[in-house]
């Protein structure tokens, strides 16, 4: 018969075998936890109470994005945020994500210093959103400008009439369809949207003239829709500069004394 010393003994192993077990769980689910709050959260919990340069990216057709909206806010918000990098790798989108994301950076920009950096293309509605922040880089390769308002349609009418399909179309007034896939487009129907485009490209105009500090004779000859390479953006002063984020980070440290050394988080919209 074992002795009652021994039992002790043994029971005292086993408890403490349980309990390492039971702490290395729970640091296994901890870090799986924290795994993925960096996935889905932004990347938030790498990063509190530190000082750190937060990159955003910027990527394919710009639209309306509430949780974009909600992670610009974020770093706005962000004390320990002390410069903002943006990637900007867009053909544009429409007016309205191009415009919201502008005045996003605008405001992030009188808190905070905020870098552009355009990588492959940065266009249309992506150029707007790159006049909000501080300094705009390109790479000499990079496409950009396009600067200008588009509006596309189609009619199939006549293909209708060969199909024998008719359309029934109810309206309150002529410009309630326009522009209508059931028929072609009247002048008076083109006149009231070339208005409309023409007053979105008013308002693109004076943005580009307010921050690159062009006069308005000057924009509106460079504003015809044309892309323009980096090295081209750079000699019409529509870009700042030449280069990447090694280039941002050396003006960041040049023009706002934040240190290159800083760690750079990527901060994603929240998934």
């Amino acid at each position: 018969m074992q002795p009652v010393s021994d039992l002790l003994i043994d029971r005292k192993r086993l408890k403490s075998k349980l309990t390492t077990w039971r702490m290395l769980a729970l640091a296994g689910l901890f870090a799986v936890a924290v795994g993925v709050g960096n996935r889905f959260g932004g990347g938030a919990p790498s990063h509190i109470g530190r000082n750190y340069i937060a990159q955003i990216s910027i990527a394919d057709v710009m639209v309306d994005d509430a949780k974009r909206d909600a992670m610009m806010k974020e770093i706005l918000e962000d004390t320990n945020a002390k410069a903002v990098i943006v990637q900007l790798d867009s053909p544009g989108g429409t007016t309205f994500g191009g415009e919201t994301l502008y005045l996003q950076l605008k405001e992030m920009s009188k808190k905070k210093p905020v870098v552009g950096v355009m990588r492959t293309l940065c266009a249309s509605a992506c150029y707007m959103a790159a006049m909000g922040t501080n300094h705009v880089i390109a790479r000499e390769s990079t496409l950009t400008g396009s600067i200008g308002v588009l509006l596309q349609s189609f009619e199939v009418s006549r293909l209708a009439d060969k199909l024998g399909v008719g359309f029934i179309t109810i309206k309150s007034g002529e410009m309630k369809d326009a522009p209508s896939l059931s028929e072609p487009l009247t002048e008076a129907q083109r006149a009231v949207l070339s208005e409309t485009i023409l007053d979105s490209y008013e308002h693109f105009v004076k943005l580009i003239v307010e921050n690159c500090k062009l006069d308005d004779a000057t924009v509106r000859k460079l504003a015809d829709g044309r892309v323009y390479t980096g090295n081209e953006a750079l000699k019409l002063q529509l870009i700042d500069g030449i280069g990447s984020t090694d280039e941002a980070l050396a003006w960041l440290n040049t023009a706002h004394k934040i240190d290159p050394k800083l760690k750079i988080i990527e901060i994603e919209p929240e998934r």
